[in-house]
């Protein structure tokens, strides 16, 4: 009997022991404010710039204070959010899949952006969007045709060769602002949408709207 009691409380001591063991093993985590974390994250930091160095220092022939960032040079004509090189007359980008949407919404292009700028337009065609109308064949004739026509502005491609329209327009709105773009391409639309002080025209209930254009009042 006595046996039989010792063993029991040396059980319970034994169970007692190890959940605080587990208890202590949770409490045993190192602290996110712990200054240990902190020297790692300057050691590295330092570790990082003195790299950054050591490279600009091989390829200049004179040791950098720091890693080189390019940053791309804004605009002249952009006051804030605000591109004062957009004004009438309106020099509008047309994209591939924009002339084959206003024919199927039967829209004449010229008039109809007309009305939606309620201002002069000049309808700009890239040599890559006559590329992508040549290379689809002979059942977008017509678009190849409209896309002919004389009224029409012809801009040289942004880099000879270029026959993809997407990368030559975003090419060119981010040198030039001064152009709308009108596509109906969900990819080269969420593109420029990062451009600022570029307007997006796009087809809507078989008319033209316009994306991010100020107020009409300040163009006068």
């Amino acid at each position: 009997l006595v046996l039989r009691v010792a063993a029991a409380a040396w059980t319970s001591i034994m169970g007692k022991l190890k959940k605080t063991r587990k208890f202590a093993e949770v409490k045993r985590m190192i602290s996110p404010k712990d200054e240990r974390l902190k020297q790692g994250a300057v050691a590295r930091r330092e570790a990082a710039q003195a790299k950054g160095g050591a490279a600009g220092g091989k390829g200049k022939g004179k040791a950098g204070d720091g890693l080189v960032r390019n940053v791309p040079q804004v605009s002249a004509a952009m006051f804030f959010a605000h591109n004062s090189a957009l004004g009438p007359p309106f020099h509008v980008l047309i994209d591939t899949n924009f002339v084959n949407f206003s024919i199927q919404n039967k829209l004449d292009m010229q008039k109809a952006m007309m009305d939606c700028l309620c201002a002069k337009v000049t309808i700009c065609v890239t040599d890559a969007v006559m590329a992508e109308l040549e290379k689809l064949g002979p059942k977008y004739r017509v678009a190849l045709r409209i896309a002919k026509d004389p009224r029409f502005e012809r801009l040289p491609a942004m880099r000879s060769g270029n026959t993809y329209a997407d990368d030559d327009l975003v090419e060119r709105v981010t040198a030039h602002r001064c152009y709308i773009v009108a596509t109906c391409d969900k990819d080269l639309k969420r593109r420029l949408r990062k451009i600022p002080g570029v307007p997006i025209m796009t087809i809507k209930a078989r008319k033209y709207e316009v994306e991010r254009l100020p107020d009409s009042n300040s163009f006068l």
